[in-house]
């Protein structure tokens, strides 16, 4: 165990490892706007491998999500998500975030990594807020905890069913919101 000695306020409990993430307390959610409000939905199968380092600067993240595990809570939904308008999951399997850097801004820290989606590949900053690490979790494990918020625009991944070209009224927004929650135990 070390103390992080960069970014926001010094961690003491710092400590550099893999990490796998605990689906029972971790989350892969989203939100966008249809019509006058919002619709949420998550993905339910997902994993990832977190590697902290010494110098939590130089720690990093890859994650795969399972496009066919979207639940926004109404099956035709969800099947129109998964059909050729949308991630065409017959074809992609997918959506993947392989991190490309990690550095500090105020209380939080930036995670900036390519996001894929259907094929096509972006830059994404997702701001981090490490919940803090626990080296006697639930059953005398290492836990490590972070709250994440991102924001991306669907058409930059050739996402552009639904969207109003027009000037026409929306009927589903063009801005993403994610929302990840995750909790991840230290590989022994």
């Amino acid at each position: 165990m070390s103390e992080a000695t960069v970014g926001p306020a010094a961690v003491p409990e710092w400590i550099a490892g893999t990490w796998t993430v605990d689906h029972f307390h971790s989350a892969v959610g989203f939100s966008v706007r249809h019509l006058m409000s919002k619709v949420r939905g998550s993905f339910t199968e997902f994993t990832a491998q977190i590697v902290t380092a010494d110098d939590p600067a130089r720690s990093t993240v890859t994650a795969d999500i399972d496009l066919a595990s979207v639940d926004t809570g109404l099956k035709m939904r969800d099947d129109h998500l998964r059909s050729a308008d949308w991630f065409r999951t017959d074809q992609n399997t997918k959506m993947r975030f392989v991190s490309t850097g990690l550095r500090p801004d105020g209380e939080h820290w930036v995670l900036t990594g390519d996001l894929t989606i259907v094929d096509t590949t972006r830059p994404v900053d997702i701001r981090l807020e490490l919940l803090g690490i626990d080296p006697t979790g639930l059953e005398g494990e290492t836990r490590i905890g972070f709250e994440g918020r991102a924001t991306i625009k669907r058409s930059d991944f050739g996402l552009t069913f639904g969207l109003a070209v027009d000037g026409s009224k929306v009927v589903i927004g063009d801005k993403v919101d994610i929302t990840l929650d995750i909790e991840a135990v230290l590989n022994t």
